[in-house]
């Protein structure tokens, strides 16, 4: 993750500091403050990180940051009330828009009657509630919040990679990608729960990075006082709200879908990674042994502990009600009696529900004869393969210029970003590995969390929207490799000023064509998503025309 001897990987970025050297390229314009501290190297060994704890550009990163955030705003939003089923939801809104609307009317629980059982925790559809309590029961109901939460993602998702990278340039690389990545901008405009699983699981990325800086500072600053050698195990690090805040919005994620549980476990042992190597960094003679004593207690509270209790405070509702579904299972479906007749009689018959929901989503299986025309697998979802059909009509559709027309919503990725998934995973892979750059590391993590737990049940019913978690991890990896394909503003060797920012000297031909491959990438991948645009947002449109943006067999 980190290497001793004075420098981190991923270091020769432009638009940043370098990342642990404390390089300072003049894109930014920064000069280190007095406040923060100056590097502890003194003497030939052991050197220590140089005390780069995030971009300080802040008014033009915020400035940035809200640019595209109104963008993505704008493209959320407008029209956001169609298309419609005569004006009933579409797809598998009908599932979750009538459930947020008992949940408005029937005092914040739904009993989904027409099904008998609902299959998936509260947190997603309370989401919906929200915007229906506010606009009603119609399409800005449904996916009001829905669009807000894509919205947001975008702005974290710019903040993220701009931390990471040192750079706000390589922040916005990735704001761009997401605004224009398709298979988010459909699921932030349809009232289903993925793009909230996103939005959650992305946002506790975000705080472990931000807990990974502030780990960093608060040994730097151990360091400056001392501290570090005095122990083996190095110095106690004190409460960490970073951390906390991951916990809560992991527990969110699981009260959204179970699936938050595979981003508990990858994400737990990146914040132990990042433990391990900011203690290794800085000298710590037993840093495993320091993180395993100091650290692992913490992080399993903050990031299992918490993140159950949020769970379970998720169903407050449901607990509070009187006719919420196995509300009153024990004495019922089940006996009072038996070992665990201790735990209360509420607790108890919430296991049964869980248990009667798993035994559904288990039974979702093509052996037991569950097809759907439009499902897919795991290994096809790295480059959208198969992507999903949600809305499609014709016959009576008119505003093409034709006498026949269609109109489609289709979740599919942008191909320019996602075709490029598996090279750029090879690359991430051989940053983290040979070049042991912690950036492309911890994206990994995150993008593996969302797909390489389907693989192991591969005969489950699956679809391509489970790949919305996806997305931001792609487009943060690709920003990443964007910076590396732009390189450094400043010729090597060229020396700084008292001031510390870089004397005057002409930019250097690779940053000139780095930048001119990069301009031409994000200009390819807008009007990738420009063509698409009719068939995401259910545009009338001639069939010839709708067989010409179905590019792949698969995608038909």
């Amino acid at each position: 993750m980190g290497k001793r001897g004075g420098t981190s990987v991923g270091s020769d970025f432009v638009g940043g500091t370098a990342y642990d050297r404390g390089v300072i390229p003049v894109t930014d314009e920064r000069v280190m403050p007095p406040s923060r501290p100056a590097s502890a190297a003194v003497g030939p060994a052991p050197l220590r990180p140089a005390p780069d704890f995030g971009p300080l550009d802040t008014a033009r990163g915020w400035l940035v940051t809200g640019v595209l955030t109104v963008i993505a705003a704008l493209t959320r939003f407008v029209n956001l009330n169609y298309p419609t089923d005569a004006r009933t939801p579409v797809f598998d809104e009908k599932h979750y828009a009538p459930q947020a609307w008992q949940m408005v009317t029937g005092g914040g629980v739904e009993d989904n009657p027409a099904y008998g059982l609902v299959v998936h925790p509260p947190v997603g559809k309370q989401f919906i509630a929200i915007s229906e309590a506010i606009f009603g029961y119609n399409a800005w109901g449904w996916r009001g919040t829905a669009a807000l939460a894509g919205t947001i993602l975008v702005l974290l998702v710019v903040r993220i990679v701009r931390r990471m990278a040192r750079s706000t340039l390589i922040g916005a690389f990735a704001g761009v990608l997401l605004i224009a990545e398709s298979l988010t901008f459909v699921s932030s405009r349809i009232g289903m729960l993925d793009i909230f699983m996103s939005l959650l699981v992305t946002a506790a990325f975000g705080c472990l990075i931000v807990d990974r800086d502030d780990v960093r500072e608060r040994m730097a600053r151990a360091d400056l006082a001392g501290r570090v050698g005095v122990s083996v195990l190095g110095p106690r690090l004190g409460v960490r709200w970073w951390r906390f805040g991951a916990g809560v919005l992991l527990g969110l994620a699981c009260g959204t879908k179970w699936s938050g549980v595979y981003y508990i476990m990858f994400f737990g042992l990146l914040s132990v990674a990042f433990d391990v190597s900011a203690r290794r960094a800085y000298g710590v003679r037993k840093p495993w042994l320091g993180a395993l004593v100091r650290d692992a207690g913490p992080a399993l509270y903050a990031l299992v502990v918490i993140p159950l209790v949020v769970y379970l405070s998720s169903y407050w509702a449901w607990f509070a009600s009187e006719n919420g579904v196995f509300r009153y299972a024990v004495g019922n479906q089940v006996g009072s009696g038996g070992p665990f007749s201790f735990l209360p009689d509420a607790l108890r018959s919430l296991w049964y529900y869980q248990g009667e929901t798993l035994d559904f989503h288990s039974g979702l299986t093509n052996s037991a004869g569950n097809h759907h025309p439009w499902e897919s697998k795991p290994w096809t979802w790295p480059m959208g393969l198969r992507p999903m059909l949600y809305y499609y009509a014709d016959g009576t559709v008119t505003g093409c210029g034709e006498a026949q027309c269609v109109k489609a919503v289709m979740a599919v990725g942008t191909p320019a970003l996602w075709w490029l998934a598996l090279p750029l995973i090879g690359w991430m892979v051989w940053r983290s590995v040979v070049r042991r750059d912690w950036r492309y590391a911890a994206v990994l993590v995150g993008y593996g969390a969302g797909l390489l737990p389907w693989f192991l049940t591969l005969d489950r019913q699956m679809y391509f929207f489970y790949a919305v978690v996806l997305a931001p991890f792609l487009a943060m990896g690709m920003a990443l490799a964007l910076g590396d394909i732009l390189g450094s503003a400043r010729p090597a060797g060229i020396p700084r000023s008292p001031t510390g920012t870089y004397l005057p000297a002409p930019v250097n031909e690779r940053y000139a064509l780095g930048l001119l491959i990069v301009s031409i990438y994000l200009g390819v991948v807008i009007a990738n998503f420009v063509w698409l645009w009719p068939i995401l947002t259910g545009q009338a449109i001639t069939p010839q025309n709708w067989q010409d943006h179905l590019w792949l067999p698969s995608w038909r």
